[in-house]
């Protein structure tokens, strides 16, 4: 039983790097970005979890930040993306274009909020 189970993982993970091999370089650029912002909201997690969280709208700004354009990339990475057959009539550019849109939007709120 367990061995099937391993072969089934291996198998899995085969797969999944064999279909990441295949994504176009400009998809991997986003992923990249959207893991550092992942990492980046995580990391002051922990060093509110250590610290403390005295300026907690600050602290909690930052996170929302970073969330939020994690959040955004990944609606980028969709648009982009031409396999998705819902945004192929959507130009990169334009997409690229509503991404900087959005965040600039985004951070003015997280500006706004930090007060």
């Amino acid at each position: 039983m367990a061995r099937s189970t391993s072969k089934d993982a291996q198998a899995l993970f085969q797969s999944l790097r064999s279909a990441y091999a295949a994504t176009p370089t400009t998809l991997k650029i986003i992923d990249l970005y959207v893991i550092y912002a992942v990492f980046t909201a995580l990391i002051q997690v922990a060093y509110m979890a250590i610290v403390g969280s005295f300026p907690f709208n600050s602290f909690l700004s930052g996170v929302l930040s970073c969330i939020g354009t994690a959040v955004l990339a990944v609606c980028l990475r969709i648009q982009v993306n031409k396999e998705n057959k819902e945004f192929k009539d959507l130009a990169p550019e334009r997409a690229f274009a509503d991404f900087v849109l959005c965040n600039l939007v985004l951070h003015l709120v997280i500006i706004c909020f930090l007060g």
